[in-house]
């Protein structure tokens, strides 16, 4: 299983793994660094525990949730795009993916319960717009972890589980405001004794739960893609595929080069975009004019972070400068447009808000020319299947346990 050591990236030094999710001495992350040089795929073990061994976890439970990675033939003649691959992480049996809240966020809550209950458990709060928080909606249900949900009010209808469960281990807490009110709301509730963030792109099982994207995606295909296209709203996934490539590189097995990363964010709400533009390791309020009407306009809510870890040592913009690529700004329309496209080709499977957005954006590069038509290309579709599931599964929405006002903190 995942032997590793935790090192700061700002300092260098090694540090204690006490469910760590910051360096104590410098602004940064905290990166695992596996025993384990080259990766063994462990299909004996569940899920995405088949990739244990950059996992930082040293068991595992019960799960079918996975990524999967395809292609489309169909879909490959429409773009030009001879060596398109997909990674898939939602509800489409068709295609052995069995993840039953729809969402890739299910790869981050799986190693995250099994880290925090390997450190000693407490219970965890997770602030959320909706795919992470019934990602570990789902975790708690089924495994029994505690967890405090924070999440905009606007988002309580995304909070349910597939399958009926108990959800007595479970506190919803809805903010009348926007997600980065939830987050403020969450980082106060964690000053009580027992309770622990669930820690954001800081959160190395987070991070290398993502990163199993690009695992099953290399071994797959037999070798890394010249490009990674994704949609980020803390930009934490772009990421997580960088630092498992580099993971790959060092195996020696899967070629040698970085991908380029391809980002995308959504109209009208672009931060990330506009400080990668201007080529700023920052980003200003100007990159967010009328940031709360410009969330409220945007189809893929779940990509409106306005605190990203996008300049911080290890984060979104050394990602890019490592890897090189570029980052999309898309229109509500041509992410319906890619989403109407994908359920065509796949069966009428219907694709996450962002995944669209993602798809978009490289439906232009390849309408651009601006990516090489016979380069191996990965498409990470990071959600998706949710009327399969609400079809197959039964759906039990989660009760709102308080509502409180931005800067409130609920009495749990």
């Amino acid at each position: 299983m995942g032997d590793y050591v935790l090192r700061c990236l700002a300092g260098g030094e090694l540090l204690e793994d006490h469910y760590t999710l910051a360096c104590p001495n410098h602004p940064g992350f905290v990166r695992a660094e596996y025993t384990a040089a080259q990766l063994t795929v462990r299909k004996n073990l569940p899920g995405v525990f088949r990739f244990s061994d950059w996992l930082p976890v040293r068991g595992s439970v019960p799960t079918r949730s996975r990524p999967v990675t395809f292609q489309n033939r169909e879909l490959c003649r429409e773009l030009g795009l001879p060596n398109l691959w997909i990674t898939f992480t939602g509800y489409y049996p068709e295609c052995g993916c069995y993840v039953p809240t729809g969402s890739f966020k299910e790869l981050e809550a799986l190693p995250t319960i099994v880290r925090l209950k390997e450190a000693g458990g407490g219970t965890l709060v997770v602030a959320s717009a909706g795919n992470t928080g019934r990602a570990f909606a789902q975790m708690s249900a089924e495994f029994g972890t505690p967890v405090v949900l924070v999440v905009p009010e606007s988002s309580a209808d995304k909070l349910w589980t597939a399958g009926y469960f108990d959800h007595s281990s479970i506190r919803l807490i809805t903010v009348r405001g926007d997600y980065t009110d939830a987050i403020k709301t969450a980082d106060k509730i964690c000053e009580a004794p027992g309770y622990f963030p669930e820690g954001g792109g800081k959160n190395i099982a987070r991070r290398d739960g993502m990163g199993c994207v690009m695992l099953d995606a290399a071994v797959t295909i037999g070798k890394l893609p010249d490009y990674y296209f994704q949609a980020v709203g803390s930009g934490t996934g772009g990421i997580a595929a960088w630092e498992a490539t580099a993971r790959l590189i060092g195996d020696g097995r899967f070629g040698s080069v970085f991908p380029e990363l391809h980002l995308s964010q959504n109209l009208p709400f672009v931060p990330m975009v506009r400080a990668w533009n201007a080529g700023r390791d920052h980003i200003l309020d100007e990159d967010m004019p009328n940031a709360q009407a410009s969330i409220n306009a945007v189809s893929a809510h779940v990509l409106t972070n306005r605190t990203p870890p996008y300049g911080i040592r290890g984060g979104v913009y050394d990602a890019m400068r490592s890897c090189g690529g570029r980052m999309y700004a898309v229109e509500n329309s041509d992410a319906a447009s890619a989403a109407k496209i994908f359920a065509e080709a796949e069966n009428g499977i219907d694709i996450d808000p962002a995944a669209a957005v993602a798809f978009a954006s490289l439906i232009s590069a390849a309408e651009e020319g601006s990516i090489r038509k016979n380069a191996s290309i990965l498409l990470n579709i990071t959600g998706g299947g949710y009327q399969r599931v609400k079809k197959d599964c039964e759906i039990a929405q989660i009760g709102v346990y308080r509502t409180v006002d931005p800067g409130e903190v609920p009495a749990l």
